[in-house]
């Protein structure tokens, strides 16, 4: 049965908190850097992991996590539609001329989580090596692909780009549903009975419970933050 909010295991929730943070951080100095050119700054060695990691961490505990649901498609279909929102708010905002053709996201994070999802509703029927071999070849595919380019302009979701495509945020089901199959290996191993690995650890730490509020909440912040953001640089930018 799927896990509830008395007995949601707490390190997930808290890893996939500091991961939509760290997000956070990144997009808000990417814009203040790259987009205004507000700030300069070269990036640290801890920031251009969490910009070019980030993600793949996301992607490997959202697997772990589907491992612990009930697998019904539902969840999947919100994530989904909350990817096309982004993207329809996004294309209004370059054609009402509130920003670049830039900031447009065709196919970002949550399209991406939201088909790996809905393909996990089938895929959970094959056996765990199979999934762990199935993982590593889309991932050695992603990376096979990723500088070729072809004519065809609908294959993006799966890693196949012409040479004009954009997007400010992209993640393709080639390499990335890859590591969200690795996410479930993970999950069925380390995760098989269902309990967290640190059981003994404080609950009420203000640190650990910011981080698994946050988490629990990481679809709403990435919603969220977003508009909030670019409001935010907008002001900057006026004022500086």
């Amino acid at each position: 049965m799927p896990l509830n909010k008395h007995n949601r295991i707490w390190e997930l929730d808290a890893f996939r908190g500091i991961c939509i943070l760290g997000m956070v951080i990144v997009h808000f100095i990417y814009d203040l850097t790259q987009l205004t050119g507000l700030l300069r700054w070269e990036y640290g060695p801890l920031f251009s992991f969490v910009m070019n990691w980030g993600g793949v961490l996301f992607l490997l505990l959202s697997g772990i996590c589907a491992t612990l649901g009930s697998g019904r498609p539902n969840r999947g279909l919100i994530v989904l539609g909350c990817g096309m929102l982004v993207t329809a708010v996004t294309v209004g905002m370059c054609r009402l001329g509130l920003a670049g053709g830039g900031l447009v996201i065709r196919f970002g994070v949550l399209h991406c989580l939201g088909i790996c999802m809905l393909l996990w509703c089938i895929l959970k029927k094959l056996p765990t090596p199979a999934l762990a071999v199935l993982g590593a070849a889309i991932i050695a595919a992603g990376l096979a692909v990723r500088n070729v380019r072809v004519e065809t302009p609908w294959l993006f979701p799966l890693g196949l780009v012409t040479k004009s495509f954009s997007s400010a945020d992209y993640f393709p089901l080639m390499p990335f549903l890859g590591f969200f199959l690795l996410g479930t290996v993970l999950g069925r191993t380390l995760y098989r009975f269902r309990a967290s690995l640190f059981p003994s650890a404080d609950l009420r730490n203000p640190l650990i419970r910011l981080l698994t509020a946050a988490g629990r909440w990481s679809l709403i912040i990435y919603l969220a933050h977003q508009p909030v953001i670019f409001l935010v640089t907008a002001v900057l930018s006026r004022l500086f």
